[in-house]
């Protein structure tokens, strides 16, 4: 996607736009198209110390400035206590396809600067092209180094760096753990030890976080060039032993992966071209595993199992990377425990969190959805049905968390202080969205899970008929227990024997999922109440605005941020349910399908916004629904994209 200086005409709309690149370890390369850090993750290195997690900050950022005839022009833009620096105005152009590019003219001189990540290496290349037009000029280069957790600030003086350069490399080590970050450029370097000023973060501050940080300087770089003639002047830094690529090499080999990814997925469309790229930020190597696996979004999560299976068919199957999708599925089963796939890794070397009611479920669906892609039953057959057999008795007897199916056939999950489904923000003793019980999208995964388990019995050659006789019993009940006549919708969850009427978007995966729980007739009426009261362009409301606890805006500190999380805030992700019950209802028509497709592209426009050529996590549920959350969310980009190649473009 190009944008061009209308983009950018203040420092308010340059810092709205940001750009990702990634290296499929989960490390990562971030910042606005200007140049500007405003958030404590954004850097040129985010290097994952034990991937996909632990990720520090190294390089924070290159400035750049051009001097002709002893005037200075700044190509780089800051956000200080003291100062804004403007170099964004001499930014001209800004393309993300295949990888960033920047363009900026000072008088006569034209400058192309292009970022990319060494793929599966902790390396970042920077390469700047430059014709100098009819005076001398002289270019400086000043590195900000930093050495903390992604998540943190730093203070003046609380890392120290030993430095040294040869062969046009500095090479800094910083002192407490012997970590070693070189810099390799053909410029000539100067060293002169200094602390940045302190740099304020726009967005920590609207999030309520620390938003001052501090950056050691440990020199500059400078090239010096002659009129009417064209250099190259590179920048690689790494924290790996030794650089197999030089930058001019990296990029050109990530220009030509990542053009792979786009011929290998088949499409024509640009919308889905940009899609596909933007699904390959989200597939990561695990170390502990050597398996695939799936960050839920950046620049803060980590893998997910429930976004993993729910982002699974969007950002694997149908971008034809199946490889990648047994390996992911085969890295969720290693770590099974008592029936349930892990919640959650954190982001430290500690066991995974078992928190989840729903990632189990939806991972009966993403093994559905990869027998249907690849009829890859052996697979199936030798390392994952038995999983399954066991998954679902874990189920029905009982397992962790007050899991269980209850006499109706209905599971139930939790008690008053836990929080098991997607719905599941908790600040201290405080559930903000209390869904103990028996909760309607759970159920509607329940059966959808036992119908899978009796069609992947039957083409195995086993036989599924129990896994049926649970479905049918559990359809039975859900329609009896679920269904608002009055109101013509699904309550929420059932709690203590009672139904909890709240106007929820968990409703629409009663529609959407391959197995139908309900009639025709009730399924057209949930679509329409959902379409009426939570569809926004960009997903689904978490709660009606007619509700009493309906939260419109979400921002401020991390207890308003958590009340609004789920009470009204827009989901991406739910776009995809929605479209598929949408054409589902409407018998598929052409009509609907076209619908479908004005939906979903909706969030092309948006991909030029944000974070350029991905999906955010959520929006504002009030008007005009500012994007909110992580900027590139796996399950935003997964389920936009598979809606649009399953429902628009009818593969399946």
């Amino acid at each position: 996607m190009e944008l061009g200086y209308s983009n950018w005409k203040t420092f308010d709309d340059g810092i709205q736009k940001e750009y990702l690149i990634t290296n499929g370890l989960g490390s990562f390369c971030s910042s606005t198209i200007i140049g500007a850090n405003i958030r404590k993750y954004h850097g040129l290195l985010n290097a994952s110390l034990e991937h996909p997690i632990k990720r520090y900050l190294l390089l924070s950022k290159i400035d750049e400035t051009l001097k002709i005839e002893g005037e200075e022009y700044k190509l780089f833009s800051n956000q200080f206590i003291e100062k804004i620096d403007d170099g964004y105005l001499q930014l001209r152009r800004f393309n993300s396809y295949p990888i960033p590019k920047f363009i900026y003219g000072v008088k006569d001189v034209i400058i192309s600067k292009e970022l990319a990540m060494e793929y599966e290496k902790n390396t970042v290349a920077v390469v700047y092209k430059i014709n100098t037009g009819s005076k001398k000029v002289k270019m400086t280069f000043t590195p900000y180094i930093n050495f903390r957790n992604h998540h943190d600030v730093s203070k003046k003086g609380s890392f120290k760096y030993n430095q040294s350069y040869e062969r046009r490399a500095l090479k800094l080590i910083e002192k407490s753990t012997g970590l070693n970050l070189k810099i390799i450029s053909n410029c000539i370097y100067e060293a002169n030890e200094e602390w940045s000023l302190p740099m304020f973060y726009e967005n920590e501050n609207y999030r309520g976080l620390e938003s001052i940080d501090f950056h050691f300087i440990p020199g500059i770089f400078y090239y010096e060039m002659e009129p009417h003639k064209k250099y190259t002047i590179t920048f690689l830094a790494t924290i790996e032993d030794s650089a197999e690529y030089t930058a001019e090499e990296i990029i050109e080999n990530e220009k030509k992966r990542r053009i792979e990814l786009i011929d290998r997925a088949g499409y024509t469309n640009r919308f889905l071209n940009n899609l596909v790229l933007a699904s390959d930020s989200f597939i990561v190597r695990r170390s502990s595993t050597k398996t695939k696996t799936i960050i839920a979004g950046y620049p803060w999560f980590t893998d997910w199992g429930r976004d993993t299976m729910i982002a699974f068919t969007g950002l694997t199957l149908t971008t034809k990377r199946f490889d990648d999708a047994k390996n992911i599925l085969l890295t969720f089963i290693k770590y099974i425990k008592y029936g349930i796939i892990p919640n959650m890794f954190p982001d430290e070397n500690t066991p995974p969190l078992y928190n989840t009611a729903d990632g189990s479920l939806w991972f009966f669906y993403a093994v559905y959805k990869y027998l249907k892609y690849t009829n890859d039953l052996k697979t199936i057959k030798d390392e994952i049905y038995p999983h399954l057999e066991d998954m679902i008795k874990h189920h029905v007897k009982g397992t962790i968390n007050n899991i269980y199916m209850d006499d109706d056939g209905l599971l139930s999950a939790g008690d008053e202080g836990t929080q098991l489904t997607w719905m599941d923000v908790k600040v201290g003793d405080w559930v903000v969205t209390p869904r103990h019980g028996k909760a309607v999208e759970i159920n509607a995964l329940w059966y959808n899970a036992l119908k899978i388990m009796e069609e992947i019995s039957n083409r195995l050659g086993y036989d599924g008929s129990e896994y049926g006789k649970l479905a049918e019993k559990a359809k039975k009940s859900f329609v009896e227990k679920f269904w608002n006549d009055k109101g013509k919708y699904l309550y929420d969850v059932i709690q203590d024997k009672k139904p909890v009427d709240m106007i929820r978007p968990n409703q629409i995966l009663a529609v959407s999922l391959p197995f139908s729980i309900l009639d025709r007739e009730k399924e057209k009426l949930i679509v329409e109440k959902v379409h009426e009261e939570l569809y926004t362009p960009f997903g689904l409301r978490s709660l009606s605005k007619r509700h009493k606890e309906y939260i419109g805006k979400y921002g401020g500190d991390v207890l308003k941020r958590d009340g609004a999380y789920h009470q009204g805030t827009v989901w991406a992700w739910l776009i995809g349910p929605f479209v598929e019950a949408y054409v589902k209802v409407n018998n598929y028509s052409k009509e609907s399908k076209l619908s479908a497709k004005y939906m979903l592209e909706e969030f092309y426009y948006h991909m030029k916004d944000a974070c350029i050529s991905n999906i955010s996590e959520i929006f504002d549920g009030d008007k005009p629904h500012y994007p909110r959350g992580c900027v590139a969310q796996a399950w935003s980009v997964g389920e936009v994209l598979r809606t649009y190649v399953e429902v628009v473009l009818n593969f399946k």
